[in-house]
């Protein structure tokens, strides 16, 4: 078989994948700035050779209203993908909802529904890993998690369930046509993340709820770009407006067992000393 394509492969989904099929012993091909066969985002010039040999491609796409339009573009060029499965987000095109913070994605979905490709759609909800794999393991090891979600909850997603959806949604053809929402177990506020990293890692963590403008500056300071921290900031003001205190399924249709919980991950993680300092 053709090797199955990851974009964005050393990122946090995109290795996931990468194991899942290495253990199965599927071909894959990495493709980054940094790959043999060099592929940028922003770089056009690199997506033919990345894709040259492939049918079937998985897309982690970059962060930022330029980034997401990017790789519209890449999928509308992409010739030879039959196959392609896309890492979205909850919520997005959801009816009834405000989610205008999500323009950019719905758009990037609307144009893999469009492209005459087979497609299936992944939406988790926010990664647990962002604390231990992300900048937020910084605020985890400063002792204060500052961000601008005030009361609103989240139900936090495992991304080993993440990459365990992906590859099956990859390697399963009855996936295709369907648009997947995942997430945890349960939603937690911010306040209660910081009370169970407290009692995962034995040092005291708490919560700082940031006005969302001087959340977007700090975000520019730790050296976003004004665009990708303001499309941050966004994402973390749909949670501050009680838009993602809701539970989905996804994890346990397509896998057939529950996701893991965030305590659970919580604890297992520090066991591996990733916060110890």
């Amino acid at each position: 078989m053709n090797p199955i394509l990851i974009l964005s492969g050393k990122g946090k989904t995109g290795r996931r994948v990468a194991a899942q099929l290495d253990a199965r012993g599927i071909p894959y091909r990495l493709a980054s700035r940094s790959s043999e066969r060099r592929f940028d985002w922003y770089d056009e010039s690199t997506w033919a050779d990345a894709v040259r040999g492939t049918d079937t491609a998985y897309l982690a796409p970059p962060v930022g209203p330029t980034g997401l339009a990017q790789a519209g573009r890449f999928v509308e060029q992409a010739d030879g993908l039959r196959r392609v499965v896309l890492l979205s987000g909850r919520g997005v095109g959801s009816p009834g909802r405000d989610f205008a913070v999500y323009d950019g994605q719905l758009e990037l979905e609307n144009v893999v529904k469009a492209s005459g490709r087979d497609w299936t759609i992944v939406q988790p909800a926010w990664f647990a890993q962002g604390f231990s794999e992300d900048f937020l393991r910084y605020h985890v090891l400063a002792g204060e998690i500052r961000l601008s979600t005030g009361t609103g909850g989240e139900a936090w997603i495992d991304t080993d369930d993440v990459g365990d959806v992906m590859t099956t949604a990859l390697l399963d053809e009855s996936y295709v046509g369907q648009t997947l929402a995942i997430s945890g177990p349960r939603t937690l506020t911010m306040t209660e993340i910081a009370d169970e990293l407290t009692t995962a890692t034995g040092r005291p963590i708490k919560y700082v709820d940031l006005d969302p403008e001087a959340h977007v500056a700090e975000l520019t300071e730790q050296g976003l770009t004004p665009e990708d921290a303001s499309a941050v900031g966004d994402l973390f003001t749909v949670i501050r407006n009680h838009r993602s205190e809701y539970v989905s399924d996804g994890v346990e249709r397509v896998l057939g067992r529950a996701p893991r919980d965030f305590t659970d991950w919580a604890r297992e993680t520090a066991a591996t000393g990733i916060w110890a300092g």
